[in-house]
């Protein structure tokens, strides 16, 4: 189950442009809730608990406590508004949840024991990672703080796909839970040769396919037949 974070708020009456500019320079948050059926209640939120936060790779995925006074209300992040090129927050939406319903989160895919897979031992195999995180559905208290995939036994030309992560008792994968068909590749590998990059597997792809030649090349050579041997056999 992921983490559980508490986040401290207080409503706000004062919107639009002008109000928030005020609450950045107190160093508060504009923030929204929503959802569950209820109507939406605008908040303010402590910028450097949240700028904090955010930076926990579970925040956005954990199922989250707003205290706002007396009232606890269990919620998701579903959208975070970063200033540009300053290190603010800008706005922050959130989303009420239900015990007994299940919810959409993007979760992080965690990558172990590559270093000892056989795909990273082959000489000139690159593996690529074509996603990091992925969309799961569960109920809250179902959540994973990320998913583990094990790369020990990656072989070169081997692929990894949506349909292969071993995913926690209650959690669901929608994009191919609906369309078996939509499954997709998470981590592939590849050889490449030293004139596709420049990079040290290229060289090392290279390395081993010239290896691999000299012998056959060899193997020729012996049994081609010489000139003069040709010369003998017409006179």
């Amino acid at each position: 189950m992921s983490k559980t974070f508490k986040i401290q708020a207080e409503l706000r009456e004062d919107v639009g442009k002008g109000a928030s500019r005020r609450l950045r320079r107190a160093g508060r948050v504009p923030a929204i809730v929503y959802g569950a059926g209820r109507e939406p209640a605008m908040l303010t939120l402590d910028h450097n608990y949240m700028i904090h936060a955010v930076e926990n790779e579970s925040f956005q995925s954990s199922v989250l406590e707003l205290n706002v006074g007396d009232k606890i209300q269990k919620v998701v992040m579903r959208d975070l508004q970063r200033h540009p090129f300053k290190p603010f927050i800008n706005h922050v939406d959130f989303q009420r949840i239900r015990d007994d319903e299940e919810i959409r989160v993007s979760v992080a895919i965690h990558f172990i024991n590559e270093e000892t897979s056989p795909a990273t031992k082959a000489a000139g195999v690159v593996i690529s990672y074509q996603m990091t995180e992925v969309e799961i559905s569960a109920l809250p208290k179902d959540l994973p703080e990320y998913l583990t995939i094990d790369l020990a036994e990656l072989e070169p030309g081997d692929s990894v796909m949506l349909s292969d992560i071993k995913l926690p008792e209650g959690v669901t994968i929608p994009a191919i839970q609906y369309d078996p068909e939509a499954d997709m590749a998470v981590v592939t590998t590849a050889f490449i040769r030293e004139s596709q990059g420049t990079g040290a597997a290229a060289a090392e792809a290279d390395a081993a396919a010239g290896a691999e030649a000299e012998p056959d090349q060899a193997d020729e050579a012996e049994s081609a037949p010489s000139d003069d041997g040709e010369q003998d056999g017409d006179e």
